[in-house]
């Protein structure tokens, strides 16, 4: 088995596995499921702040993306694509793919978005039905303010859609003071349960965005709209899988009685950057770190196959690279959710500091010294 550090899918804690495995109903007709699906609903909303409604959709996280798209997007629609990543760009697809015109709003992939600059820009262009925003884009590791960005966006009339995957449950958010319109989630990342769900917060704004459409959706799996009357109705669009919403509610729960669930977040990412830098690797984001994931710069002289094949064979450790214009420059790691506590992240990076000697790479210091320097003075 291997002990997964990747940046989602994450861990998974013993109580989500045993809440999937419990003998199950029929979703169909049975009601008190729709209980059961509502009350993880109104929790997921509780925590992230949100009093929209929240949906819980049966497909991986990219499914939100999309159905976000597909739900507000009428052709020849105006779409700001804001663009300082490589999920940021990625929106602009799901856009085209509904007849919607993406507008690049694109910035230094090194650093996050300033919200200054931005307003700077709408103040000459801001036609735009709504705009895509990414919290934390998995690839680089930058954690845009979208506290900061959506309500200037709102100021202009614009709805927001933020892709909050690789944040939520790891970073502090309030859905309704950030103006976020659709905040798409995914079950696999700090929430720690297993891939296949997305969770969606819609707010009313967004709902009557939809519902006063001059055409009809484009979708059916990607339609927003088909879970509106789910509750009144008692029913669902489609079949919904019990298990797993039996499992990521169980992941919800822990994550709602964690009441030092960002505190520890934030502690050891804060800790994983110093060991990383003070041992002579860098980071590839200049600001905005994500306190979800740390992207590391490949040196030079190595290549990132390397690292991840001697973690993964010598070590049983799984981290990853990254893709797109990434692939092959930067090294991640995961800690999030339940990969964020001190004893798997001090035996990454001690393997991290053995992988390195392999390569016969000299680091400046242990990077799992520092680390558990750090862990000893703080207050976790």
């Amino acid at each position: 088995m291997y002990k997964i550090m990747t940046p989602g899918p994450t861990q998974v804690r013993s109580n989500v596995l045993a809440a999937r495995s419990l003998i199950t109903t029929n979703p169909d007709i049975d009601e008190e499921f729709v209980e059961h699906y509502k009350m993880t609903c109104d929790m997921i909303g509780e925590i992230i702040g949100s009093t929209g409604e929240v949906y819980i959709l049966s497909g991986e996280g990219i499914l939100g993306l999309e159905a976000a798209c597909a739900s507000l997007t009428e052709r020849g629609d105006r779409v700001l694509i804001i663009d300082n990543g490589v999920y940021g760009k990625g929106f602009g697809d799901f856009v085209k793919i509904y007849g919607g015109n993406p507008v690049y709003y694109t910035k230094d992939y090194h650093k996050p978005i300033d919200p200054s600059v931005l307003r700077d820009f709408l103040e000459s262009d801001h036609d735009f039905k709504y705009a895509t925003i990414v919290h934390c884009d998995t690839p680089s590791g930058i954690l845009n303010d979208v506290a900061a960005i959506c309500p200037i966006l709102k100021e202009y009339g614009i709805l927001t859609v933020a892709d909050c995957v690789s944040s939520t449950f790891g970073v502090p958010l309030s859905v309704d003071e950030s103006k976020i319109d659709i905040c798409c989630m995914g079950s696999q990342k700090a929430l720690s349960a297993p891939p296949g769900l997305t969770m969606l917060a819609v707010s009313s704004d967004a709902m009557n965005a939809m519902e006063n459409r001059k055409t009809p959706i484009a979708s059916f799996y990607c339609n927003i709209l088909t879970f509106k009357n789910y509750y009144t109705e008692k029913w669902f669009p489609y079949t919904m899988p019990i298990s797993d919403i039996l499992g990521l509610s169980k992941a919800v729960k822990n994550v709602y009685y964690d009441k030092n669930i960002y505190k520890r977040h934030h502690i050891i990412a804060e800790a994983v950057r110093k060991a990383v830098t003070e041992a002579g690797l860098t980071l590839y984001p200049e600001a905005g770190f994500s306190d979800t994931v740390t992207a590391i710069n490949v040196p030079e002289t190595l290549e990132d196959g390397q690292i991840l094949s001697i973690m993964k064979n010598d070590y049983n450790i799984l981290i990853t690279g990254s893709f797109d214009i990434l692939a092959g420059k930067v090294i991640r790691i995961g800690h999030m959710g339940e990969n964020a506590n001190i004893r798997d992240v001090a035996e990454t990076l001690l393997a991290l500091d053995r992988t390195f000697a392999k390569l016969g790479y000299p680091l400046k210091a242990k990077m799992s010294e520092i680390f558990m320097n750090e862990m000893e003075n703080s207050e976790l």
